[in-house]
């Protein structure tokens, strides 16, 4: 059975597609090359808002593109068929999300955004190297490891965003404590190893799911990647604010 602890690449997503064969089907090549499109114009939405293109209406884009992110990652989720032409939206609005986000956090910062990004880039790259050469195997004990911490982790954020909307915050995870960077490293790490677990599903899935599944894998492997670079800019932050007391 396939498991990924990413719910974009849950084990009924490439299930509920149907099966295809020969030309028809999707390709690891194929998810690489739509994946490689997703990120350019997530790159270029991001580099945009970064660079002072919109102006005033930065706040404005920033958090049309946080809410509108999640609107098209939902009809994408539901509506797979769509995936062509949602994931590249998906990955514009995210780059406007992220683009103002990481302008904040390097105005705080400075420097952080560059070290935020080579260590995204740089886990992507070993961990596919560590998948490719057989040193991380993703068995069904890591899979379920790996999903009971994500799981954790994202019922440790809604209750956090529940207890905002009342003036509370669950002590110390979110300060540049000792409890509050080994929080964020310990994200930084499940994050980091769902990586492997989208690498593996998309392998498997390779040859037999639908083709428009290339850009469906793509933007569950953004979906991570976002994921993970905006834990690592979380705790990057916390270690500078460490250093500065």
């Amino acid at each position: 059975m396939m498991r990924s602890a990413n719910p974009a690449l849950s084990d009924n997503a490439f299930r509920s597609a149907g099966v295809a064969f020969g030309s028809e089907a999707m390709t690891i090549d194929g998810a690489v090359h739509k994946t490689g499109i997703s990120l350019l114009v997530l790159l270029f939405a991001a580099a945009f808002v970064w660079n002072g293109g919109l102006g005033a209406a930065t706040p404005l884009a920033v958090m049309g593109g946080a809410i509108g992110g999640l609107v098209l990652a939902l009809v994408t989720v539901f509506k797979k068929t769509w995936a062509p032409i949602t994931t590249p939206l998906y990955a514009a609005a995210q780059g406007l999300f992220l683009g103002g986000i990481s302008a904040m956090y390097e105005a705080r910062y400075p420097g952080i955004v560059i070290n935020a990004v080579g260590l995204t880039m740089g886990t992507l790259a070993a961990l596919l190297l560590a998948y490719r050469s057989g040193l991380i195997r993703a068995t069904e004990n890591f899979k379920l490891g790996v999903f009971a911490a994500t799981g954790a982790i994202g019922l440790v954020y809604l209750v956090s965003i529940g207890l905002g909307f009342f003036g509370i915050q669950i002590p110390l995870i979110h300060g540049s404590g000792i409890v509050g960077i080994g929080f964020s490293l310990f994200v930084v790490a499940i994050a980091a190893l769902n990586l492997v677990m989208d690498f593996d599903f998309i392998e498997n899935a390779a040859g037999r799911a639908p083709k428009y599944m290339e850009w469906y894998a793509a933007f569950g492997l953004l979906v991570t990647l976002v994921w993970l670079y905006i834990e690592i800019l979380r705790l990057l932050a916390k270690l500078q604010g460490r250093d500065r007391r």
